[in-house]
């Protein structure tokens, strides 16, 4: 097979980052690489533009780092909450991923982050406070905290027997009047 060399212009997954020069086949480099406007052929002039495109590389991972650092340290001063529906026994129904933490914090904190950068060893499936990783760059690591709490509301148990009271009164006296083959009033 016959091998070519070419410039990539843009990040490619399993192959290299921008202004990587890069050793693949023809037929690659011919039919795909090239006509969609990933890299470039190696010549000369070329060659010259390979400066410049590390100069923009080095630039971006710069700025990408700093906001990245900045973001991490206002996100690990913040307590997230994430309501999540429970039976009467307190348990959850389901679990959280690292997608319903990506929803949560689009939501409530306008951040958006792609739910790669969330690390959690496995979901979370019980209530309470819960500390998780994120992985914003690879030279920035930071932690969130996360508050799972119940969003259905408190079982009757908790709500005492003067929540019953009230009920079983009603019944009583909605049927005292009425016995057999009487019509109801309308």
């Amino acid at each position: 097979m016959a091998k070519t060399e070419v410039i990539l212009i843009h990040n490619v997954v399993g192959l290299g980052g921008e202004s990587d020069q890069v050793k693949v086949s023809a037929g690659f480099a011919r039919n795909y690489l090239v006509p969609q406007g990933l890299a470039i052929s190696l010549t000369q002039s070329n060659k010259r533009r390979l400066e410049s495109l590390r100069q923009r590389r080095t630039d971006r991972e710069a700025t990408e780092l700093s906001l990245m650092s900045e973001l991490g340290r206002s996100l690990s001063k913040v307590t997230l909450t994430i309501p999540v529906k429970t039976g009467d026994d307190g348990k959850m129904f389901g679990s959280v991923t690292t997608g319903t933490v990506t929803d949560a914090l689009r939501t409530q904190l306008e951040v958006s982050l792609d739910k790669r950068k969330i690390h959690l060893e496995k979901p979370i499936h019980t209530l309470g406070e819960h500390e998780i990783e994120l992985r914003l760059h690879p030279e920035v690591r930071s932690s969130l905290k996360l508050n799972v709490i119940s969003a259905n509301p408190k079982p009757k148990e908790e709500l005492g027997a003067a929540a019953e009271a009230p009920k079983s009164e009603k019944r009583s006296s909605r049927n005292a009047g009425a016995r057999k083959g009487d019509a109801p009033e309308a």
